[in-house]
């Protein structure tokens, strides 16, 4: 059987809006390259016609002849599962050499993924995008917040990271299984976890400077004041454990 190159994960909740231009986008990118590739939706229970344009997607472009594409799988949740059991069932699935994920809204381009999957080509282990604010006076909070959680990571969990919380991160999937099966968090928490658990593992992280810009047509998920002391409960749990390993400087 074929090995593929990449494997592409597409977490999905409630996308209709901009699903399907977005992987038009995400397939221009990748088609442009040398790399072999296979797309996996994971859909987390939407409420809205995201399922129907995932199905949709999957019959246009299961059999495609000459195309760099290789495969298209979909993963429907029973029920609500959060982001990081939505992306882990997609790797789990996975059979390319590099496994990733990017938010779909593309408020980070799909361009970058050529830089993701070059970077674990020359060693890497991780490559994960470094979000890179464009100056929008609507999301210089996000922006404020953002630079605030890597500081407090990196303070209580003795890392060095630069962004943890980006939604674009590529893996070496044999490096990166191990560990999968070791988070515990299965919402948005899982992206600290998940890094903050590799970095302790000594896996090479290469952070690659992404422009990110704020889509306003797009409905954010986010709740600014109540998901911020959520995380900063988790963060806190989460250092106690941290502070049982090996290598963590009390």
């Amino acid at each position: 059987m074929e090995t593929l190159d990449l494997s592409l994960v597409i977490a999905c909740y409630n996308e209709e809006l901009v699903l399907e231009q977005s992987i038009k986008e995400i397939l221009q990118v990748l088609d442009s390259t040398r790399y072999t590739y296979e797309l996996i939706f994971v859909d987390d229970c939407s409420q809205d016609g995201t399922r129907k344009i995932i199905d949709e997607l999957v019959s246009k472009y299961k059999d495609k002849p000459g195309r760099s594409l290789r495969s298209i799988k979909k993963i429907f949740h029973l029920e609500n599962q959060g982001r990081g059991q939505t992306v882990a069932d997609g790797f789990r699935q996975a059979e390319g050499r590099v496994v990733g994920y990017i938010d779909i809204d593309l408020e980070a381009h799909a361009r970058y993924i050529p830089s993701m999957s070059i970077a674990i080509d020359n060693g890497a282990d991780i490559a994960v995008g470094w979000r890179i604010y464009k100056l929008q006076l609507r999301t210089l909070h996000r922006a404020i917040s953002s630079k605030t959680y890597i500081a407090l990571v990196n303070r209580l969990l003795h890392t060095r990271l630069k962004d943890t919380e980006t939604g674009y991160k590529f893996f070496n999937r044999e490096k990166i299984l191990p560990i999968l099966d070791e988070v515990e968090d299965k919402r948005w928490f899982w992206d600290t976890e998940i890094m903050v658990r590799a970095y302790y593992k000594q896996l090479k992280i290469e952070e690659i400077p992404i422009l990110f810009i704020k889509r306003y047509e797009v409905p954010s998920t986010v709740r600014f004041f109540r998901d911020s002391w959520e995380y900063l409960i988790k963060l806190l749990k989460f250092r106690k454990v941290v502070k049982t390993w090996r290598g963590y400087e009390s």
